[in-house]
C-alpha cells in the first residue's frame, strides 16, 4: 500500500473511531444510559419516513434479525413501542417514546457542538476544497456501498 493510501486509510479510521468514542463518552456523561448503537437506532427510527423494521434495518445497513434484538431491548427499556400501521395491519411500525426524544435532543446537541467546534477551530467554512472533498468521499461511499 502506498504512503498516501495508508495515510488516508489511517485518517478515515481514526476520524470514525474518535467520533464514536467521543460520542459514547459525551452521551454517558450527559446521563444517557444507552449505547451509541442504540442511540443511532433511535435516530434511524426518527429519520425514517415509514419506520418499519425493514426500513430501519436498511437505513442502518444491518439485518432485520439484528435490529429485532436491539428493538426488543429498547422496548424493554421503554424507549420505543411497536404499533400496527392503521392502514395496513400487517406492518409493524416502531415509534419513539418521550424518553427517546429526550435522548435524541442530547445526541443532536452533541453533533451540533462537534460541528460548531470544527467550524470555530479549523475555519472550515473558508475551505471550499475540504468541503468538496468531504462531499466527494461521502458520495463515493453512498454509491459504492448502498
Amino acid at each position: 500500500m502506498s504512503k498516501s493510501r495508508a495515510l488516508i486509510n489511517e485518517l478515515l479510521v481514526d476520524v470514525f473511531n474518535n467520533i464514536l468514542g467521543i460520542e459514547e463518552d459525551v452521551i454517558k456523561t450527559r446521563g444517557v444510559k444507552l449505547s451509541v448503537k442504540e442511540v443511532h437506532i433511535l435516530e434511524a427510527v426518527r429519520n425514517s419516513r415509514e419506520p418499519t423494521m425493514s426500513a430501519i434495518a436498511k437505513r442502518l445497513r444491518i439485518t432485520t434479525g439484528t435490529l429485532t434484538a436491539s428493538i426488543d431491548r429498547l422496548v424493554a427499556k421503554k424507549f420505543v413501542i411497536r404499533a400496527n400501521d392503521e392502514t395496513d395491519r400487517r406492518k409493524v411500525l416502531i415509534k419513539l417514546t418521550a424518553p427517546a426524544l429526550e435522548v435524541l435532543i442530547i445526541h443532536d446537541e452533541f453533533h451540533g457542538e462537534m460541528i460548531d467546534a470544527i467550524f470555530d477551530d479549523m475555519k472550515i467554512d473558508a475551505d471550499a476544497t475540504l468541503i468538496k472533498s468531504l462531499e466527494n468521499v461521502t458520495e463515493f461511499f453512498k454509491k459504492r456501498y448502498s
